[in-house]
């Protein structure tokens, strides 16, 4: 196979995703801002910020003029934080032309506007199809070649699935599904349930406090998954509950590990520079607390979470308010 595939964002799992590929024998570009990952990832062949003890293949080149990292490239891979989406997909107008896929693989909401991050893309790059790439993958894992699976989706499925057609291989599977909507609220939204499990974990609680919030959990992903237009089949996929298991559990997740300092008493402030890299669920609880008071969506894990996030509350006490909630009936 040949093509050409730029990814904007010289991350982890950019770069594992460029790694995987270069392996397939693809044109891979990287592009990122720092200096020093562009020549870690050229000289040393190792992005030894993000991701390393990952060997880099040779086909795989960074870049820190964007023009030159895009020039001819068919596909582009937006590996930024959900936050900066809107923002890398402006800068990308001048220098792309329409016959370009963008192909997201950031997970999170819009805050303020509570728009999907495809929806972002495409109001500011309205001429191009847009592909999102989501599921349970931990970049530490994909660098290593670890089997792993993952969903695409685009509101035209030919384009996901010649996505699905490039990304496939012996170690990484692809599916489709055509929900886009359901997609990428259940990666947004397991964030936050894992950021909540972690802060169980770091208060020293066990397996029985984890399963019930990943299973409650689960419920505030499909209630408001639903509102926006979600398929509940999706949300008892890979991107709901195959993402939401593989980010509570593991401790590559970032969202956990920040949760677990959260639990043992550090403030949010200190938990993100003690992590080091950007922690989502924070973006995201703040996200969808206001987006399921205007949609009138119960969600009281992250009801609590805000509170201890951003109004101080005591995680313990959280747990109390959520444990002597009225009672009721499991399905309703």
């Amino acid at each position: 196979m040949s093509c050409n595939i730029t990814f904007i964002g010289g991350g982890s799992f950019g770069t594992a995703l460029g790694v995987m590929l270069g392996k397939k024998g693809l044109d891979v570009r990287i592009y990122d801002r720092n200096n020093n990952v562009i020549e870690d990832i050229n000289v040393k062949r190792e992005n030894m910020k993000y991701l390393p003890h990952v060997i880099i293949p040779s086909n795989v080149t960074a870049y820190n003029n964007i023009e030159e990292a895009i020039d001819g490239s068919k596909y582009l891979v937006l590996s930024v934080p959900s936050n900066a989406v809107r923002e890398v997909s402006k800068s990308l107008k001048s220098y792309i032309n329409e016959d370009v896929i963008i192909i997201n693989v950031s997970k999170g909401i819009e805050e303020h506007t509570g728009k999907r991050l495809s929806q972002v893309i495409q109001e500011e790059l309205p001429k191009n199809h847009v592909v999102v790439l989501s599921g349970p993958s931990h970049a530490e894992e994909v660098g290593l070649d670890i089997p792993t699976t993952v969903v695409v989706s685009s509101e035209d499925m030919k384009y996901a699935e010649e996505v699905q057609e490039i990304f496939m291989t012996s170690k990484f599977r692809v599916y489709t599904n055509e929900d886009l909507i359901g997609v990428e609220i259940g990666g947004a939204v397991k964030n936050i349930i894992a950021l909540a499990a972690g802060i169980s974990d770091g208060i020293g609680y066990g397996d029985n406090t984890k399963a019930a919030l990943m299973t409650r959990g689960m419920n505030e992903i499909i209630r408001i998954g639903e509102k926006l237009g979600g398929k509940r089949e999706t949300f008892s996929g890979l991107t709901g509950m195959g993402d939401l298991i593989v980010t509570c559990t593991s401790m590559h997740s970032r969202n956990r590990r920040a949760g677990i300092l959260i639990g043992k008493g550090y403030s949010m402030e200190e938990a993100i520079e003690e992590v080091g890299m950007v922690v989502e669920g924070i973006k995201a609880c703040k996200a969808f607390y206001e987006l399921k008071k205007e949609l009138d969506v119960s969600m009281p894990i992250t009801d609590v979470l805000y509170k201890v996030l951003f109004e101080g509350k005591d995680p313990k006490y959280g747990v109390y308010e959520l444990m002597t909630r009225d009672k009721k009936s499991e399905i309703y």
